[in-house]
């Protein structure tokens, strides 16, 4: 049994399709989501169904695999059972019983501590809130459109991201590139170039895990689209008309925003706490649950957890901080699928080891960095580089090949076409111009 249709359990199916198994696959979602480039959809460059593919599309020609949308509500270790919730229709609370059960819940945005904020400072982890964030970007230049007082239309202009690592420096961007190049003819009494992009960081410079000459090119890029960023600063308070930060010699500056976009910190599912709880496993400040060498639960062999949601105890019994990207989810997906496979036939497989290849992060149209560790790359060259493993990595040919030409068109024209105003539901959802 999976659960978690994301790139650790997505991998871990398509790798046990292949063995002689029965797989179960749970998920709250009937969709794979391509996390890397939900920030598109938010910014109108893409579309949903492009970033998103079906998972019974994915393995309908895997009968051995069967797919169920629900939601995990208890687990009985012991009996070797999860209790899940239907997603849809009258049936009550299935119990489905499990040989092997892979945990791959992964995580969501910490507001450390601030829970509250969520309802101000939206996220684009998610397909639902990458659209609500889309309306309210979209929204937030309707509205000053129709403003006409200056003061008042600035807010509204003013759009702010929390957090500059990869997700915040590309949503950052690309706001910028959305104002000062797609729409700047598209309304006649305000200019949208007019508009303030901020980029708040609590560290001294931009992706503090790249290289710091490649976060240097990266802000002198972010700086070219009008992204302003604020380094050494700490968001102190979001409300629903401003942010206020404070500077790390504790001065403080209250900023009217009308938008306000949050990327900076995760906590682990809610999944993992309970996993660890029922174990005894350890569990971090940020949710995480502390698993063996072979992605194993404490005196539950059976039991593998893998993705954003764990810390990986090194062959030394050391805990390994591994980076909470999309490879080192795959990575320990494709593992777990190993270790099964190699349980079935009676024999070992030795610990887990991530492979690291580099980072990657694109800043706009043409630029981006890499860090490739045998080459370190900005500009045109790392832009491609990053457009080529990003469609590699996408699911189905027919997604590939559609945001190809989407790409290609942004790339000649500077447009688009994701640009309607759609509130996907009412939770979070963008505030109507006012």
């Amino acid at each position: 049994m999976v659960i978690g249709g994301g790139f650790g359990g997505l991998q871990a199916v398509a790798k046990l399709a292949r063995m002689p198994v029965e797989v179960t696959l749970i998920d709250r979602r009937n969709f794979h989501l391509f996390q890397p480039l939900t920030y598109q959809v938010a910014t109108g460059a893409l579309s949903a169904e492009e970033v998103a593919y079906p998972l019974r599309a994915i393995f309908k020609r895997r009968r051995n695999v069967r797919v169920l949308l629900g939601e995990v509500r208890e687990f009985d270790l012991d009996g070797r059972t999860v209790q899940v919730q239907p997603g849809v229709g009258d049936e009550g609370p299935l119990t489905i019983p499990y040989d092997t059960l892979i945990a791959a819940g992964g995580s969501r945005y910490s507001y450390f501590g601030h829970d509250e904020w969520e309802t101000y400072a939206h996220e684009v982890k998610s397909l639902e809130s990458a659209l609500n964030v889309r309306a309210q970007i979209l929204s937030a230049f309707e509205a000053a459109e129709l403003e006409t007082d200056e003061e008042r239309r600035r807010a509204w202009l003013t759009f702010v991201v929390v957090g500059a690592g990869p997700t915040g420096v590309e949503m950052a961007g690309q706001i910028g590139e959305l104002a000062r190049d797609t729409l700047r003819r598209d309304f006649r009494v305000m200019d949208p170039r007019e508009g303030r992009v901020l980029l708040v960081e609590m560290a001294d410079r931009v992706l503090t895990t790249f290289p710091e000459s490649l976060s240097e090119k990266a802000s002198r890029s972010l700086e070219h689209l009008g992204v302003t960023p604020l380094l050494s600063h700490t968001v102190v308070d979001v409300d629903d008309e401003s942010v206020t930060v404070e500077a790390h010699g504790g001065s403080t500056e209250h900023i009217p925003a009308r938008t306000v976009i949050w990327a900076a910190g995760v906590t682990a599912a809610s999944l993992a706490r309970r996993l660890g709880e029922a174990t005894g496993a350890e569990i971090d400040r940020a949710g995480r649950v502390s698993v063996g060498p072979d992605l194993s639960l404490p005196g539950h062999p059976e039991v593998l957890a893998l993705g954003d949601m764990v810390r990986v105890h090194g062959a030394d019994g050391e805990l390994q901080d591994l980076p909470g990207v999309a490879p080192v989810a795959m990575q320990q997906g494709r593992y777990a699928a190993k270790l099964i496979k190699a349980r079935l036939r009676g024999r070992d497989q030795g610990p887990f080891h991530y492979k690291d290849k580099g980072n990657l992060a694109t800043i706009g149209r043409a630029r981006a960095v890499a860090d490739l560790h045998a080459a370190r790359l900005s500009g045109f060259p790392a832009w491609v580089t990053w457009l080529v493993v990003h469609l590699w990595y996408l699911i189905g040919f027919q997604n590939r090949l559609l945001v190809l030409i989407r790409w290609s068109f942004s790339f000649f024209t500077r447009g688009r076409g994701g640009r309607v105003i759609e509130q996907f539901e009412p939770e979070g959802a963008a505030r109507p111009p006012s």
